[in-house]
């Protein structure tokens, strides 16, 4: 016995020289590894060209006429980025906006998603029309919105006349900032529900009768039991939700198109029209890199939360 186990080191070894190389290192790559390395290497590169491009826009002066220049002006557009009170106020409104549909998406959508659960009959068709805005193309939400609202024959507009308010919902600053938001909320709280609902599923029963046994509330036993038990899910659902909320643009496009007075310039409108409609290529690559910067910081604080939960249990 002690000779067969003083002999494996060296079986392995004699292995190892006859593959002429590290058995852990073909292990990580095989064949399925080298297969797929072209087609990896081509998205590598088409992620890392335009960054490098970007980066490069940034520092420079793009100049257009008679074929693509870069002109370096070094920290000059950084300057004026940080500089710019224009910019500042799209970044607050973005800040306002990720802010108002991600806390009013999250809540309604888990308290749909447990309404839902307790539903026994007639589930599915409940289902459909719940989950059914989320597959509506955001430019079409936008469109329909802006129907909806329109003071002169629109629906919302004829019922918030009932209520006193008679003016052009899209035309005042603060209404349209919120009808906007409501939008967004329309269409993106079904996906909510979905996440939240899978995660319900997930909740042991048994603790669920347990609590009741022992005299806890609905109120309790949502807060002690069910929101600990999907925190997680919830938290992956928040994810994803905030990657769009940084980078939105369809609704505010077909409704307002950053109007009244600015009053929904986010920052994607703002790169966009510093980009495509005035053509200052160097300020709008700062701008898509500080997207992407606030973008990043935002996945790796719910990353961060999403570890801290899975060492937790």
């Amino acid at each position: 016995m002690s000779a067969t186990r003083t002999d494996a080191p060296a079986k392995r070894a004699a292995v190892v020289r006859a593959s002429g190389g590290n058995p852990r290192r073909k292990e990580r790559i095989g064949f399925t590894g080298w297969l797929m390395a072209p087609s990896v290497g081509l998205l590598g590169l088409l992620s890392i060209v335009p960054l490098v491009a970007l980066i490069a826009m940034s520092f420079s002066r793009v100049r257009l006429l008679g074929g693509v220049r870069f002109e370096w002006v070094g920290l000059d557009n950084w300057a004026r980025a940080l500089g710019d009170p224009e910019l500042w106020k799209s970044w607050g409104l973005t800040i306002g906006y990720f802010l108002g549909t991600l806390g009013v998406e999250m809540a309604l959508g888990l308290a749909i998603a447990l309404l839902i659960s307790r539903v026994t009959r007639g589930r599915g068709p409940l289902m459909v029309l719940v989950l059914l805005p989320m597959f509506v193309a955001p430019s079409i939400v936008g469109l329909l919105g802006r129907y909806l609202v329109d003071p002169t024959f629109g629906l919302y507009a004829w019922f918030l006349r009932g209520f006193g308010f008679g003016g052009d919902v899209l035309g005042n600053p603060t209404t349209a900032f919120l009808a906007v938001t409501l939008m967004d909320v329309w269409e993106w709280t079904p996906l909510i529900v979905l996440i939240a609902l899978a995660g319900l599923t997930s909740v042991n029963p048994s603790v669920l009768e347990a609590a009741a046994l022992d005299g806890a509330g609905s109120w309790a036993t949502l807060r002690h039991v069910i929101l600990p038990s999907i925190s997680g899910i919830l938290l992956v659902a928040l994810l994803i939700r905030s990657m769009d909320a940084v980078r939105y643009f369809d609704i505010i496009t077909v409704t307002t198109n950053g109007g009244p007075a600015d009053a929904t310039k986010i920052v994607p409108l703002r790169l966009f029209e510093t980009g495509f409609r005035f053509f200052d290529l160097g300020y709008a690559a700062v701008i898509g890199l500080m997207m992407l910067a606030v973008t990043i910081a935002v996945a790796r604080l719910f990353v961060r939360l999403l570890n801290g939960k899975a060492a937790q249990s």
